[in-house]
């Protein structure tokens, strides 16, 4: 199971580089070292591109940060991309079918914070942290468009019959503490501290 789930925001370029590697290696700001740290192995990773406002691709971690300071992204400000972390693909979206986020991003917990109509402003900087289900939300939307109409969404609701089976004499031979509201003999709640009345 994935410990978080990450939103990586590049320009095209920088985004155009990481394809062309097969999004298996993923570069990260300096300034955000105490959030690379963070990030472990099975780390769940949405890729953002910032001028377009697309989602294009998902991938999973599968190193924790190291450095390496062999140029392989254009600086994107005054900064580079010294840490490093290893990726797995996931659902890779063709540029034709990157999702528009002035679609998603008002569905979005994360964004609730700003005003609807300034939804964007949630995505500056290079690397966020998301919620699991905002994640969810739009890789699944991404699924539908990669795999088509034959995508039929992961049903996570747990089967009845799996759920653990309750111990014979359970509650109901749980006998009710002093202080708990107690039924009379013709129905009527006694309250706590009032002795039931017998007929």
């Amino acid at each position: 199971m994935p410990s978080n789930f990450w939103m990586m925001i590049n320009n095209e370029e920088n985004f155009r580089i990481t394809q062309d590697r097969g999004f298996t290696l993923l570069g990260l700001k300096a300034q955000h070292r105490r959030k690379v740290q963070r990030i472990t192995e099975g780390d769940r990773v949405l890729l953002y591109i910032s001028h377009l406002r697309r989602f294009a691709a998902t991938a999973t971690a599968m190193s924790s940060f190291y450095e390496d300071e062999k140029p392989i992204w254009v600086n994107e400000g005054s900064t580079g991309f010294p840490y490093h972390i290893r990726l797995q693909p996931g659902v890779i979206l063709k540029d034709e079918q990157f999702i528009d986020a002035n679609i998603l991003a008002p569905r979005l917990e994360y964004v609730k914070r700003w005003n609807p109509e300034d939804w964007y402003m949630a995505f500056q900087g290079n690397l966020h942290l998301l919620p699991k289900n905002d994640f969810t939300l739009i890789e699944e939307e991404m699924k539908k468009l990669h795999f088509g109409k034959g995508y039929v969404p992961a049903d996570f609701t747990p089967s009845a019959n799996n759920g653990r089976r309750r111990r014979s004499g359970g509650r109901r031979n749980r006998q009710p503490q002093d202080d708990q509201v107690q039924p009379d003999q013709q129905g009527q709640q006694a309250q706590p501290g009032q002795p039931v009345q017998s007929t």
